[in-house]
C-alpha cells in the first residue's frame, strides 16, 4: 500500500469530508467566482478568480477541473430563489401584480448577477443540478402567464419565453446603479403586455439623453472578449 499522503486539497471520493486547508481553499474560490461572475459573466478566467481568492490559478484548477462544476456548485441556490420567487408570483391573489412583481425582480436579480442572467438564459453552463433547476423555472412562468391571460389581463398571444427574453434584455441596460433607466423600459413592457390601460402608467425616472446610449454597451465593455478558460 503507498505510503504518499494526498495532497490537502486532494478531492475526497465517496463523500468524505475535505482536509481543513481544502475546505477553506473552497469556500474561498466560491466566494470570489460569485463576484467575478457577477461583475464579468461566466466567461471570466480562472486566473482572475483565483486572484481575487488569493490562491494560486492551480488550486481553482484542482477543486473544479471543470468549468460547469464551478457553476452547479456556485448557482444552485441561486436558481432555487429564482424557483421560489416566480412560484410566489404565481400564488399571488392578482395575477397582474404577481406578473409584474416577477418582471420588476427578475429584471434586477439578473441586472445585479451577469452570471445568473447567462445561467438563466444560455445553455452549457453547468451541469444536472443547474438543468434541473432551469427545467423548474420554466414550467413555473408559463403557470404565470396563463393565469394572468386566462384573467383577461396579459395579452393572449405573449408565451412564456416572451416574457423570460424580455426580462433578460431589459436587464442588461446599464450597470447596476441604473435601476431607474432599467425601470422605465420595465414600465413601458408592462404597459404593451397588458391587454387594456385606461391611461398609460407614469413613466419613472427622467427621460434618457444621448449620453445613456452608452449604457447599451456597457455590459460588453464589462465583460470583455477574450476567450473563457477552463
Amino acid at each position: 500500500m503507498s505510503s504518499v499522503t494526498p495532497p490537502l486539497d486532494a478531492v475526497v471520493d465517496e463523500g468524505r469530508p475535505l482536509r481543513r486547508d481544502a475546505e477553506r481553499n473552497r469556500r474561498l474560490i466560491l466566494a470570489a467566482a460569485r463576484q467575478v461572475f457577477a461583475q464579468r459573466g461566466l466567461h471570466a478566467g480562472f486566473d482572475e478568480i483565483a486572484r481575487v481568492a488569493g490562491v494560486g490559478v492551480g488550486t481553482v484548477y484542482r477543486r473544479f477541473p471543470d468549468r460547469g462544476d464551478l457553476v452547479d456548485a456556485l448557482f444552485e441556490e441561486e436558481i432555487d430563489a429564482v424557483v421560489a420567487r416566480v412560484e410566489a408570483a404565481a400564488a399571488d391573489p392578482d395575477p397582474w401584480a404577481g406578473l409584474c412583481d416577477f418582471v420588476t425582480w427578475g429584471v434586477e436579480a439578473q441586472a445585479a448577477d451577469r452570471g445568473l442572467s447567462q445561467v438563466l438564459t444560455a445553455g452549457g453552463y453547468g451541469h444536472d443540478r443547474i438543468a434541473r433547476g432551469r427545467a423548474r423555472i420554466e414550467p413555473a412562468v408559463a403557470v404565470l402567464v396563463s393565469r394572468a391571460q386566462s384573467a383577461g389581463l396579459l395579452r393572449a398571444d405573449v408565451s412564456s419565453l416572451d416574457i423570460a427574453i424580455a426580462t433578460a434584455t431589459l436587464s442588461q441596460i446599464g450597470g447596476p446603479d441604473r435601476a431607474d433607466l432599467r425601470q422605465r423600459y420595465v414600465t413601458l413592457l408592462l404597459d404593451g403586455l397588458a391587454v387594456s390601460r385606461d391611461t398609460p402608467s407614469p413613466l419613472p425616472g427622467v427621460p434618457p439623453v444621448d449620453a445613456d446610449l452608452a449604457c447599451l454597451v456597457e455590459p460588453a465593455r464589462r465583460g470583455g472578449s477574450g476567450p473563457a478558460e477552463g
